[in-house]
């Protein structure tokens, strides 16, 4: 182990962290965090960088209440990350739709819930730290409890594979014919103009005989599909998002601000024939490129005026996956004096290729059509320190409540989709948890 390190930073009436840091070695974070007894759990690990980044317990909470959206989070977070070092993080995430009352089982998640972890694991370029974060001077009078917590922690002593429980049923939300008819709905506002494009989701339940182990189910989702943001959010026991997006919402370093418009998707082929001829199918569809295209100006149009600079790419090229591939169009900009993260939120989510274009009359469709509750699903889902941010969007992701797994996708629904056709590329956008548990086609929704 390395000295100890700490970093400070003022808050609330005074208050300040103190992050006491040591050097480990040999010891994966995600395997650390699922060790742990201590409440709430995350994780998370960049598409590109290779951070991880684990942690357990919570030295800070900043929660939503009621109907916040993200403009009350910069009010929250900035005075306890203003002058903060680089490596004091809050992890966390919102609802994708806060002005819609959460459903019973996104209660604990709020609004948006950030939280500043007690013990906080991170590999970084080869190296690993084990952090704790203090906030004085309230933790004071929490001093032996932290002692107790610290005693407490454990190292991973095995490896233990995924073992899925057996299958008791599925059901959809909606079913086939409730999705028939809310595309046949979308389609004839389309034709009354004043939308162009919503995307729409379906909730897959499947109910299991004995209750899911959570980490290890999310850690082999990260095994098995590499190039993608990958998140955990377990804030009370046995209740848990998980995730492997491939969609970033946006990065900051600094004033430096990174976002991508991503749309229309494509699986992998079997072969370098097949592959090609499918890459070639999708930069050629003339459906994606317009679904591709309202993603492209809707970002553009709400990120312009929080930049001094901004520049998004004319074309599309391909964005490849380890089992699909998209299309993308990459977006760079400099944000004007004084814009918050919380601004940044407030604008680009939901983009509209979660939502829909234009924002508003999308978002108003969704709440129509939907018969369940997206929570966190498509929200935006990551950490917001004093020197940068990021977000991934939340797609490809479920969440675990005891023996229960819920699986949410969505489709963009344009002028030219089928039922059919937006149907058969959900079940392929769930593709990666279905291989990791085992749910093959004898369990597909009728």
């Amino acid at each position: 182990m390395s000295d100890a390190k700490d970093s400070g930073l003022p808050g609330f009436d005074g208050e300040r962290v103190v992050r006491v840091s040591v050097e480990v070695e040999d010891v994966s974070p995600f395997s650390w965090m699922r060790g742990q007894s201590v409440f709430p759990r995350t994780f998370w690990s960049g598409r590109e960088d290779g951070t991880e980044a684990a942690a357990v317990g919570a030295a800070d909470i900043r929660a939503g209440e009621g109907r916040d959206g993200s403009a009350t989070l910069d009010k929250k977070l900035s005075p306890l990350l203003r002058d903060a070092q680089r490596d004091v993080r809050y992890y966390g995430g919102l609802r994708f739709d806060a002005e819609d009352g959460p459903g019973e089982e996104w209660d604990a998640f709020g609004p948006y819930r950030f939280v500043l972890p007690r013990f906080e694991m991170v590999c970084e370029d080869e190296e690993t730290s084990l952090a704790c974060n203090i906030v004085l001077p309230r933790d004071v009078e929490k001093k032996e409890e932290i002692i107790a917590e610290i005693e407490a922690l454990s190292l991973p002593e095995r490896d233990e594979s995924f073992m899925l429980p057996r299958l008791a049923g599925r059901t959809d939300s909606p079913g086939f014919e409730g999705w028939r008819r809310n595309i046949e709905k979308a389609l004839a506002a389309f034709e009354g103009g004043g939308i162009d494009k919503v995307v729409l989701a379906r909730r897959a339940d499947f109910a299991f005989e004995e209750a899911l182990d959570a980490p290890l189910l999310a850690e082999a989702l990260r095994e098995a599909t590499p190039g993608c943001f990958h998140f955990y959010v377990e804030l009370e026991e046995g209740v848990a998002f998980v995730g492997a997006s491939p969609e970033r919402l946006y990065r900051r370093e600094g004033a430096a601000i990174k976002s991508e418009a991503v749309a229309g998707t494509r699986p992998r082929g079997d072969s370098d024939a097949d592959d090609e001829d499918l890459r070639d199918d999708l930069l050629g569809s003339e459906k994606d490129r317009a679904e591709h295209g309202y993603v492209r100006v809707g970002i553009e149009e709400n990120l312009r005026p929080l930049c001094d600079a901004l520049t998004v790419e004319e074309s599309a090229s391909e964005m490849k996956g380890a089992s699909r591939r998209h299309l993308v169009s990459k977006v760079r900009g400099t944000l004007g004096e004084d814009v918050s993260d919380a601004d940044v939120l407030a604008a680009l989510h939901p983009t509209p290729a979660v939502g829909g274009y234009p924002k508003a009359k999308a978002m108003s469709e969704i709440r129509r059509m939907e018969p369940f509750d997206r929570g966190w699903y498509a929200g935006p889902i990551g950490w917001i320190g004093a020197e940068g941010a990021e977000f991934a969007v939340g797609i490809r992701s479920g969440m675990v409540r005891g023996k229960k797994l819920s699986l949410y996708s969505g489709a963009g629904i344009v002028a030219g989709s089928t039922p059919e056709g937006e149907w058969a590329e959900i079940e392929q956008k769930i593709s990666d948890f279905a291989a990791v548990l085992g749910l093959d086609h004898e369990h597909a929704a009728k």
